[in-house]
This record gives C-alpha cells, structure tokens and sequence, in this order.
C-alpha cells in the first residue's frame, strides 16, 4: 500500500479522534473544526479499510478502489447523513457543505491512491 495513502490515513483517524474527544469533553475548538473537519475525514478513513480488506480479502496486493466506487460511498454518504438521518434523527443536520467535503476527500483519496511513489 503507499505510504502517502498509509500517512494520510492516520492522519485522519488521529484528528477525527481528536476532534471526537474535545468535544466529548467540552473543549471548545472553532466552529469550522467542530462543524466540518471530521465530515471531511471520515471519506478516507471509511475507504482505507475498505481497501485494506478488500486487498486482504482478493490477496492482491495492488488492488485499488476504482473513482465510481469512491464516488458511490461519498454519495451514499451524503444520503444517509444529509438527506435521510437528518430527518429523522435530531442528532443531524442537512448541510450541503458537508456533501462538498466528502466529495472533496474522496477525490483526494483516489489522487493518493492513484499516486506514483
């Protein structure tokens, strides 16, 4: 797997989790950042897993996910989360910005993905 799809990766899983916590104990950070940052990184880390366990499960190590898959779990993403979850469940909010962003980190995924080492 390339290193840079690996860096980018934790980097994600690291700040999300980050994020997750100051919130969890009221640790007041910008509105951008409470707001958007994790909607921005849970594309790629939904991804990566999803490209560990596929290269695990086909034993094929130079497998990668193709751009209309990526494009499909951003757009099942912003359905379920801005569309359907928003809905029916206090806990979400329709945002479109946030749609742009896990289009935008998908994109970015497929270019680090697609990238020569």
């Amino acid at each position: 797997m390339k290193k840079t799809l690996f860096y980018y990766f934790i980097f994600s899983i690291s700040t999300g989790t980050f994020i997750y916590f100051c919130s969890f104990f009221n640790v007041q950070l910008p509105r951008i950042v409470r707001h958007y940052v994790n909607d921005f990184l849970i594309i790629p880390i939904v991804l990566y897993i999803c490209l560990y366990v596929l290269k695990w499960s086909k034993n094929d190590k130079k497998y990668t996910l193709s751009l209309p898959i990526i494009l499909y779990v951003c757009f099942l993403y912003s359905l379920l989360f801005e569309f359907i979850f928003s809905t029916y469940l206090a806990r979400y909010t329709k945002d479109f910005i946030d749609i742009i962003l896990y289009f935008t980190s998908g994109f970015i995924f497929y270019y680090f993905q697609k990238t020569k080492k």
